[in-house]
């Protein structure tokens, strides 16, 4: 049996770079993944538990039409949504202001603030609110337009400090009413929220996701307190909304 050959390696010979470069650069890359990998997961508990809190800290103010019935409110604030092309309510606004004008109706307040985007010329969501409202009866002095509520965030700074309303309804869809009812509350507002009727509308899913990462931002939102693009004026809501008006 012949002895076997002895691998022809120096004592005390170090390893070449070569032999192990490969091995060192991948364990880099795989911490570096690890890292990433822990930092995503973070970011999704604190996004889904930031919209738990805020979904939980404002339940208890969700109110059924009945039960709102029984309240006297400065307003009844409606938030925006699409209009169409045509100068009609979209199929979500419309289900808003139909509940909004049903509350007007019991009472809850005789006033309604229709609040939305009007930041430009060809595109008016509060008007269409308006006329919607004063088509089923409701006096034009009794509905206010603030045109600059470019945002959830901006209508109640703005119906706070523009209106000068402090006990409020809010009238929107349900995935919606949560972070409004946050945002008030955190503005200093008494106010309640009343869901437009459930239905299904197309592109629902990729709302309510838009909504859970719009939960998170307006926590941060109502820590800062930015002031809204514009305030102006005060227009206290109990008085004549036609001082809102910009067309004859």
């Amino acid at each position: 049996m012949k002895p076997r050959a002895k691998p022809n390696v120096k004592p005390n010979e170090k390893p070449s770079k070569k032999s192990y470069a490969k091995p060192h650069k991948k364990s880099r890359v795989k911490s570096l993944l690890l890292i990433a990998l822990i930092i995503v997961c973070a970011g999704v508990i604190a996004l889904f538990g930031l919209d738990a809190y805020v979904r939980a800290s404002v339940s208890e103010r969700l109110l059924s039409v009945q039960e709102a019935s029984q309240l006297k409110a400065d307003c009844i604030l409606v938030l925006g949504a699409l209009v169409r092309t045509n100068e009609t309510p979209s199929n979500l606004l419309e289900d808003r202001l139909q509940r909004g004008i049903e509350l007007y109706n019991l009472g809850v307040s005789d006033r309604l603030l229709m609040s939305g985007d009007h930041g430009q010329v060809n595109y008016d969501e509060v008007n269409v609110m308006k006329q919607y409202a004063i088509d089923t009866g409701i006096p034009s002095q009794h509905v206010f337009m603030d045109h600059a509520g470019f945002s959830t965030y901006e209508s109640f700074y703005r119906a706070r400090d523009v209106f000068l309303a402090r006990k409020i309804v809010i009238v929107t869809q349900e995935y919606h009413l949560y972070r409004a009812l946050y945002i008030a509350e955190k503005l200093g507002l008494d106010a309640y929220g009343v869901p437009a009727a459930p239905k299904s509308y197309t592109g629902q899913f990729s709302r309510e996701m838009r909504e859970i990462l719009a939960r998170a931002k307006d926590v941060f939102y109502t820590i800062l307190k930015p002031q809204p693009t514009y305030l102006g004026d005060t227009i206290p809501v109990n008085g004549n909304g036609d001082l809102t008006n910009d067309k004859s």
